[in-house]
């Protein structure tokens, strides 16, 4: 399906916010009652629901709202407002969506099942693993790059980079070049001496995965983690368009009409950074693996996973005080800790959390983007409904 033309008809001022945020990773009153997921349901909480409902009322909040909370085997799926706000069709638990960051967690997964089959350590480097890329960056570590404090700097804020993207949206990227962005330059800081966040980093992880086994990350992926977990509707795109059904992804600037910017921007300038799209039930059952599933890492490793850099935080910040880890971050909120990622791209936010044990778990999504720098008055607002959602999904 042709993009719609109002993408084509406001694209700069818009393309400014949504270049802005790929670089930090950027009927609508109609209201959907809570529905119930497969597995054992829970009766919804009407407080709860009041949130979302606020949520996509507030002026520049999201047309639509989705969140699975599970316990066990018990989900209930919580929504509001539309996945489509010119159909009007309610959010479902099996549309696609964008889930920007969260794809770190993704890259993060192949990594740490390598090191767990010996085909990776975390102590190897990129000069061992990628002796093509600047001699500079030659000594960061695969442990580094996952707790993003390598010092590389982040292609994704190269002016060239940006160019390219202003002039078309849509340009198709060799994926495996986005480093050369940067590859001029000198590392930002010494490897392991501060946290600075960088897409950079989620890409040397991919290629570092690539170069140890000889396959394709997007192989790796299939066989290390969609397989094992059942992720059926879970993939890495190069181009623009989204599997159908989907969750519309929007910029909401009033008093402008909400705009459809769901395929406004191709996934290949992101790829192992953000460029996987998935479903909430998919991400949800990622999720709990992720965070604590018993089998899906070994005990030594998920010991590394879980060693945190206090205050780092994820982007865009996740509920309660976060600390960073592998691939993965610690969300202390007021009702008890959970372990997951965040992620913002234009179009969409994600948050996907679970507890250490991997019995319960949230995924929080909305259909607009928000961040420290995109919309912040909107993300205090959100972190505060998903902390809500966090002490729901704690509370015994």
């Amino acid at each position: 399906m042709p993009a719609r033309p109002e993408v084509r008809t406001r694209p700069r001022a818009r393309l400014r916010l949504s270049v802005a945020g790929l670089a930090a990773s950027a009927a609508l009153a109609a209201l959907v009652q809570p529905a119930q997921a497969t597995g054992t349901p829970t009766p919804p909480d009407k407080a709860l629901q009041k949130q979302l409902d606020d949520l996509v009322r507030t002026a520049g909040g999201p047309p639509g709202v989705i969140a699975l909370l599970r316990r066990g085997d018990r989900t209930t799926v919580y929504r509001a407002g539309v996945a489509d706000t010119t159909t009007g069709r309610p959010p479902q638990a099996t549309d696609h969506m964008r889930i920007a960051s969260v794809a770190k967690a993704f890259s993060g997964a192949v990594a740490l099942r390598l090191v767990d089959r010996h085909k990776l350590d975390l102590d190897d480097t990129i000069g061992e693993r990628l002796p093509s890329l600047p001699a500079a960056w030659h000594q960061v570590t695969l442990r580094q790059l996952l707790n993003h404090t390598s010092g590389l700097p982040d292609y994704s804020k190269a002016p060239a980079f940006i160019d390219i993207l202003r002039q078309d949206p849509r340009h198709h990227f060799d994926s495996r070049r986005l480093l050369d962005f940067v590859a001029d330059r000198d590392l930002e800081f010494p490897p392991g001496s501060q946290y600075a966040y960088s897409n950079s980093d989620n890409i040397a992880v991919a290629l570092m995965a690539e170069a140890a086994t000889g396959r394709p990350y997007e192989r790796l992926l299939d066989r290390l983690v969609y397989r094992p977990l059942d992720l059926r509707q879970t993939s890495l795109p190069q181009g623009y368009r989204m599997p159908r059904p989907y969750l519309h992804g929007y910029d909401v600037t009033p008093p402008a009409p909400p705009e459809d910017i769901s395929e406004l921007i191709g996934a290949s300038g992101v790829w192992a950074s953000g460029g996987i799209v998935s479903t909430p039930k998919d991400l949800n059952r990622f999720i709990r693996a992720w965070a604590g599933g018993r089998d899906f890492l070994s005990k030594e490793t998920r010991h590394q996973q879980r060693t945190f850099i206090p205050g780092a935080a994820s982007e865009p910040a996740g509920p309660g005080v976060n600390s960073g880890g592998l691939a993965i971050f610690r969300y202390r909120t007021r009702c008890g800790t959970v372990y997951g990622h965040t992620g913002n791209t234009p179009g969409y936010t994600q948050f996907a959390a679970a507890t250490a044990d991997g019995e319960r778990s949230l995924t929080f999504s909305i259909t607009t983007q928000t961040s420290k720098t995109v919309k912040p008055e909107l993300l205090a607002k959100v972190r505060a409904v998903q902390e809500d959602f966090v002490c729901a999904l704690l509370k015994h």
